[in-house]
């Protein structure tokens, strides 16, 4: 439905027009299903680079393959895994139903759901890489540009092509390389390239992040966007070296770092094609990468986005945590954003996050309502649970905290500053801990949005059948009884008959996800010690003691913290809590290979379709999800593509 985007961000009109033709023309003129790394139309791609504007023209072009990632349908973390539910089957409101496939078991090797190897959604990555080919190859061939301007385009272009082999890899595992476009006059069989192993794949990405990120802080990569009008969303030396360290935390994770549960997957010339011996190395290879990010990132001026308190309307230190917390994502262009994906919708230029933003957010006012607002963005029992009590610790170690009976209903009182006040709700929804109020919405919760006018005037969500936010036919309600009110932007406004929404940049990478990067190296290193103050900082930002406070006080586990095993628990949850909802979840729990647990997990919901309180909580079945390991931590590849490309061998189980 949505095929081609808008190649570039807050770009001058008339020049994003004469981009927009050319990635139409770009993605339109090869119909290859194999890798197609033999450039073909060369009288035009000659021309293409017979000028600084015609070449800066190209170079936008290799932007325009970065995937839609702050589109729900588009980017696999939010729907493929348990972090967030959809009512089935869909007859309207979606736009591809490739992710929930996924997420209910029918990925399959004939007709493959999120193909982004063959192409899905307009992007195809071997062709994103073969432009970047392209465009490297022939740069040198422009008389009229400047050569600091030049230094950076090269850089721009290496970053993203090192960014599509890894959004590949992340997906498929072992892919090949594709370093550079074969001639035209090449023979078939040269097209016919093999998989490279794992530990190939990553040194060779990483070296292209280094070469992105390499000389001083005015040479090359910008340290940070000056020129916020026309540039924002462009790559700066601090995103090429914070993707470096996610993908150096990736290959250490369990997932590539002594699997052998791939040791006969190998090409048909006997390569192996994982490396089943742990490598404690490549733990402190990735330190060093996530050390080296976080002291760019913090001298770029990158620092973790509070709210300043003034800015709202009879605010209090609840709502300056729940707004920090939410900003933090949705303020567009803050302070802890090192990278932000403008990539948009069809038709919806400059707005990346337009239809999240509207598939998330409910019904919130009684009096006016707007089909437009979905509300459909339902996050699971299991991610509601996932946050910590207002003690800081999980719910299930809490020793103050009633875990047995978390499904009964109580009465709010006047000391649930979150809630309201004599209205009954489940207990699983009191002294939680302030994430899981900035984050989740649900029937007896408050939303305050700045349409409101003042903090002590939010919206009341009350989300049983029939009520404003509830059920009351097919579709535009919440299978689990939950709202994803992290996602939306403070700002949305509307009438019975408009809506205003004011999107903002999907953040690919933020510092929080950076520092959780770094703390996690730090531990699996044996230096926990050093690891505590990144979460610590986070922790601080939503409101919570330390860890070391926090687990000695109130958990049943209180030595916890103190293990590299113990940490460990608390890193991965902590990366759960601060990043639920931003699509890492589906990635993090492949990677720590623990999706087979997860994702083998029943969903929940509260029996929505019930007016009355009694009925209404009632915890019911919604699925029972199926995850076969080791077959679905990778994708499959087509079988058209290996009946094309018989150098080709399919990732193990499919």
């Amino acid at each position: 439905m949505r095929s081609v985007n808008n190649i570039f961000f807050q770009f001058r009109l008339s020049r994003q027009w004469l981009v927009l033709m050319l990635a139409v023309w770009m993605l339109g003129s090869c119909k290859k299903s194999y890798l197609d790394i033999v450039p073909d139309n060369i009288a035009t791609i000659d021309n293409a680079f017979t000028s600084a504007i015609e070449a800066e023209k190209f170079l936008f072009t290799c932007y325009s393959f970065l995937p839609k990632e702050g589109d729900p349908d588009s980017n696999p973390g939010f729907n493929a895994g348990d972090e967030l539910w959809l009512y089935w089957e869909p007859v309207y409101d979606f736009f591809y139903k490739d992710p929930y496939r996924i997420a209910r078991g029918q990925q399959n090797k004939s007709n493959v759901y999120m193909n982004y190897w063959s192409g899905f959604d307009g992007r195809n990555m071997w062709q994103g890489i073969r432009d970047c080919n392209i465009f490297l190859e022939n740069i040198d061939k422009v008389r009229d540009i400047d050569p600091l301007l030049k230094d950076r385009w090269v850089k721009e272009v290496k970053f993203l092509k090192g960014y599509y082999h890894w959004y590949l890899f992340r997906m498929y595992g072992p892919i090949p390389v594709i370093d550079n476009n074969l001639a035209i006059e090449s023979d078939v069989s040269a097209v016919k390239v093999s998989r490279q192993p794992v530990d190939s794949v990553v040194n060779y990405i990483a070296r292209l992040y280094d070469e992105a990120s390499e000389g001083a802080d005015f040479e090359g990569l910008p340290i940070r966007i000056l020129n916020q009008t026309d540039e924002m969303g462009r790559v700066t030396k601090v995103a090429a070296l914070s993707m470096k360290a996610r993908l150096l935390v990736t290959a250490a994770s369990p997932l590539f770092n002594g699997n052998t549960d791939y040791i006969n997957l190998k090409n048909k010339d006997g390569k192996a094609l994982f490396n089943p011996n742990f490598e404690a190395g490549k733990w402190q290879r990735a330190e060093e990468a996530c050390r080296i990010a976080v002291e760019a990132a913090e001298s770029a001026g990158a620092t973790l986005y509070y709210q300043q308190p003034g800015s709202i309307v009879g605010e209090n230190a609840a709502v300056l945590t729940e707004m920090s917390i939410r900003n933090a994502i949705c303020q567009k262009w803050n302070n802890e954003l090192i990278w932000g994906s403008t990539t948009s919708p069809t038709n919806y230029a400059g707005r990346p996050t337009y239809w999240i933003q509207l598939f998330a957010c409910p019904q919130l006012d009684p009096l006016v309502t707007n089909t437009e607002l979905k509300g459909q963005l339902a996050p699971t029992f299991k991610m509601v649970e996932l946050f910590y009590t207002k003690n800081g610790v999980p719910i299930e170690e809490d020793k103050t905290w009633d875990y047995a009976n978390r499904y009964q209903v109580k009465t709010v009182t006047t000391q649930d500053n979150y809630l309201q006040t004599g209205y009954k709700t489940a207990a699983l929804h009191l002294d939680r801990e302030p994430r899981f109020y900035a984050d989740v919405a649900f029937d007896g919760a408050k939303w305050f949005m700045r349409s409101n006018t003042s903090a002590q005037a939010p919206y009341n969500i009350q989300a049983k059948a029939l009520q404003t936010s509830g059920k009351k036919n097919t579709r535009l309600y919440s299978i689990t009884g939950y709202y994803t009110k992290k996602l939306v932007n403070w700002t949305l406004a509307y009438s019975s008959t408009s809506i205003s929404v004011e999107s903002y940049p999907w953040p690919v990478m933020r510092l929080a996800d950076l520092y959780l990067l770094y703390a996690e190296a730090l531990n699996e290193n044996g230096k926990s010690g050093e690891a505590l103050p990144y979460l610590n900082r986070i922790r601080t930002r939503a409101g919570l003691n330390t860890v070391e406070s926090s687990w000695s006080n109130f958990s049943n586990r209180p030595g916890k913290y103190t293990t590299i095993d113990g940490l460990r628990e608390i890193i991965h949850q902590e990366r759960g809590i601060e990043l639920a909802f931003e699509a890492s979840r589906f990635w993090d729990l492949r990677r720590w290979k623990r999706a087979f647990q997860e994702l083998n997990a029943p969903i929940y919901a509260w029996n929505v379709g019930r007016e009355n309180t009694e009925d209404y909580y009632q915890r019911i079945l919604e699925f029972g999800q199926s995850f076969t390991a080791p077959r679905d931590y990778l994708w499959p590849i087509s079988e058209s593509e290996l009946q094309i490309n018989t150098n080709l061998v399919q990732n193990t189980g499919w």
